[in-house]
């Protein structure tokens, strides 16, 4: 009866060694079947039917067209659909002129899809140590063929020989603050210059130039708006082109008129009498 007992007794565990081995074998089993499959899915995405065939792009494009696109891009995309590196992509695409900002998605099965945004030119970039670039709306200097817009009337930022990083952005919210005040005086901005010391000046399409002076922008603006305000008084007495006006004085300005000079009181006196320059 012991006997009986003896033989049908199981132990409720097994050994620990035996456990440890069994656990190994299977995780090497798993390993081993994900190997195979990953290497069958390499395999499987690098067959031609998922070679790049298609470049779709999309955006308000007025400075590139598809085939220049291609010209510049095709050849430095590596891999098919599922190994395209996209933010290479990106970068190439980043690299065509005139290029700002570009999305690159895929479309199944064989197919890149492109939204470029290009660069809006405002104004030129005029720097002492190098050749004139652009700037974008943005604010952003970027460099491309200036002959592109040889035809289009930008007005020029003229940067200190040092700018900041965001000196353009700010000269540019300089040039947009200013331009609807010099409006009456029949000009319109063609370049506005900055300083190495915060000085700035303004030369008007009409060959007038204004010299600002320093101040934050509410003052520069505010020293125009009084300026451009008394300046029919002065041409009632005086109807003769404005040349030249230095608003630098705290009380008033001088002004040199085509032909004579004299110097306005912003209080509203009368001018001194012009001499001749």
């Amino acid at each position: 009866m012991l006997a009986a007992a003896a033989l049908n007794h199981t132990p409720s565990e097994m050994p620990q060694d035996i456990r440890w081995m069994n656990a190994a074998a299977a995780a090497l089993v798993a390993v081993a079947v994900l190997a195979l499959l990953a290497v069958g899915m390499i395999k499987w995405s690098r067959q031609s039917f998922f070679d790049i065939r298609r470049i779709q792009v999309e955006g308000d494009l007025q400075r590139n067209n598809l085939a220049t696109v291609r010209a510049n891009v095709v050849s430095r995309l590596n891999g098919g659909f599922f190994t395209v590196d996209l933010a290479k992509a990106k970068e190439a695409f980043e690299a065509v002129p005139w290029v700002r900002h570009a999305v690159v998605r895929r479309v199944w099965p064989n197919e890149l899809r492109v939204t470029l945004e290009e660069h809006r030119p405002a104004a030129y970039w005029h720097h002492p140590d190098r050749e004139d670039e652009l700037v974008n709306s943005f604010g952003e200097v970027f460099d491309a063929n200036i002959g592109d817009v040889e035809d289009e009337p930008l007005p020029t930022l003229s940067a200190p020989a040092s700018p900041s990083p965001d000196e353009a952005k700010v000269m540019l919210d300089m040039l947009r603050r200013l331009q609807p005040v010099v409006a009456p005086l029949q000009g319109e901005i063609d370049t506005l210059q900055l300083t190495d010391r915060g000085s700035w000046s303004v030369q008007l399409d009409n060959e007038a130039e204004l010299q600002l002076g320093r101040g934050t922008p509410e003052e520069l603006q505010a020293r125009v708006e009084r300026f451009v305000r008394t300046l029919p008084e002065l041409h009632r007495q005086y109807p003769a082109a404005l040349v030249y006006a230095d608003l630098r004085y705290p009380e008033g300005y001088a002004v040199r008129l085509r032909g004579m000079t004299t110097s306005q009181d912003i209080q509203g006196q009368k001018p001194a009498m012009p001499r001749k320059p």
